[in-house]
């Protein structure tokens, strides 16, 4: 059965699909936020490679295709935002203020872990920048000499704890404005966090995905500052 699949040049994609599309039957069964699509269909994956002793490498090789309709996606979410342009311009202050404070706070709460857990030059530079999109990330990370493929993990991680905890954020600390939330979301936890924007609504899904440029412009030209602070 494992060398079947190997042998096939779409299994990778597959399999991705059907434990997305899996993952995303049981979340709108059960209606809880724990079960996230993308959270489960990482395990049901994890789960499916582990029994049948295929190695990451023949799965990431087969899949590769998904991968590169990451960008793709990322840019769609420029659609949203084209909807709301009025709304952007009358707030563009707030927003522009309210982004770069996103990335002020994910790079400086990764440099106190950081000293608090006295880790090194490559640890440090491979979390600096897991709250922007996997396509910016892993560059940034392998730029300064971080480890790409674990600022990947640590992206996609961050952007399902941030989708889970999202809504019950917004409401201990009294966050109602549509613009404020989605500009929270998509600083903090990049795409996977904006499909959780898009749920909320249009103003919300906008927002995030012009967070996810900005911040993550913002964090490329910052990163290389504040990697330097270790």
């Amino acid at each position: 059965m494992s060398e079947l699949l190997q042998n096939s040049a779409a299994w990778g994609v597959l399999l991705t699909m059907a434990a997305f599309a899996l993952g995303t039957v049981i979340n709108r069964r059960t209606g809880k936020a724990i079960f996230n699509p993308l959270l489960l269909a990482a395990v049901f994956v994890v789960v499916f490679l582990s029994v049948l002793g295929i190695p990451y490498a023949a799965y990431k090789a087969s899949a590769a295709p998904v991968s590169y309709l990451l960008l793709p996606a990322t840019v769609s979410l420029a659609v949203p935002l084209y909807e709301k342009w009025e709304l952007l311009c009358r707030n563009w202050a707030a927003i522009l203020a309210g982004i770069l404070a996103g990335v002020a706070a994910s790079l400086g709460s990764v440099l106190v872990l950081a000293l608090l857990l006295r880790l090194d030059h490559a640890q440090y530079v491979t979390l600096l920048p897991k709250s922007v999109t996997t396509a910016i990330s892993m560059d940034i990370a392998a730029e300064l000499g971080g480890m790409a493929a674990l600022t990947g993990a640590l992206v996609i991680l961050t952007g399902i704890v941030g989708a889970l905890l999202a809504d019950g954020v917004f409401r201990v600390f009294g966050i109602t404005d549509p613009i404020a939330k989605g500009i929270g979301i998509g600083s903090a936890a990049h795409a996977v966090g904006t499909a959780k924007a898009l749920e909320m609504g249009e103003v919300e899904g906008a927002m995030s995905g012009l967070a996810i440029a900005v911040a993550g412009i913002l964090t490329a030209l910052l990163c290389p500052v504040v990697a330097n602070l270790i």
